[in-house]
């Protein structure tokens, strides 16, 4: 079986990309970040799923973006919106997908393995700059040149199988794929517990999703 690393944030679009990868019959290995975001919630939801997905490694690496801030869910001095703004909303945290993407790399050039997933989406999300194909496209030409691996003749692929793909979409597609979405979290301002806002920007797109694919949505709200 070829290996492959999945990021898994402990959310419903992660989760989707680590079972779409099993169904391609990859050995995979998923890694979580702790980068200093608002709470602990969803690495505990990732760690979880690790553990009954039957992965065969899960990793946890501390990273501390608080440190650079600038964003809602790095930086408590900001306010996690409850309504949509124009452009770029500030829960954008500054290159986190291409931090993880290189974090992820390093360690799939450690495993012997040729392939990254990552459940990024270019339909329904927030507007985010490093959710698009050209960045997918960009850092896998990155990958190619700046890796022992990869300039040995080793090629890289970064696999977004999301990206075109609908919030409602996406839920269909995990549902047929078994995922259970009820351990999940993708609230921006969740509890310790894990339950969900129900008012930020991530937890009304999901909330849509699940509406639009007709399935009933498990998440556990706050309020």
């Amino acid at each position: 079986m070829k290996k492959a690393v999945i990021l898994l944030s402990g959310g419903l679009d992660s989760i989707t990309a680590l079972a779409i990868a099993q169904e391609q019959g990859f050995d995979c290995y998923t890694l979580s970040l702790d980068y200093g975001q608002r709470h602990a919630a969803e690495l505990q939801a990732a760690r979880n799923l690790a553990a009954t997905t039957g992965v065969s490694g899960h990793k946890v690496i501390p990273l501390a973006l608080d440190a650079i801030g600038g964003s809602a869910l790095t930086d408590t001095r900001i306010d996690v919106p409850d309504t949509p703004g124009e452009g770029i909303p500030v829960t954008y945290v500054p290159a986190r997908n291409t931090v993880f993407l290189a974090l992820a790399l390093g360690w799939a050039e450690v495993l012997g393995a040729r392939d990254i997933f990552i459940g990024v989406n270019a339909v329904d999300y927030s507007g985010y700059p490093d959710c698009r194909p050209a960045f997918i496209e960009a850092f896998t030409q990155l990958a190619n040149v700046a890796t022992k691996a990869g300039v040995e003749g080793g090629q890289f692929s970064i696999h977004a199988p999301l990206i075109k793909m609908s919030k409602a979409d996406i839920i269909r597609e995990g549902v047929r794929l078994g995922v259970d979405y009820a351990g999940t979290v993708s609230c921006y301002a969740a509890d310790d517990e894990g339950r969900a806002c129900g008012r930020c920007d991530a937890c009304r797109l999901r909330a849509a999703g699940f509406r639009d694919a007709g399935v009933e949505d498990p998440t556990r709200y706050a309020r």
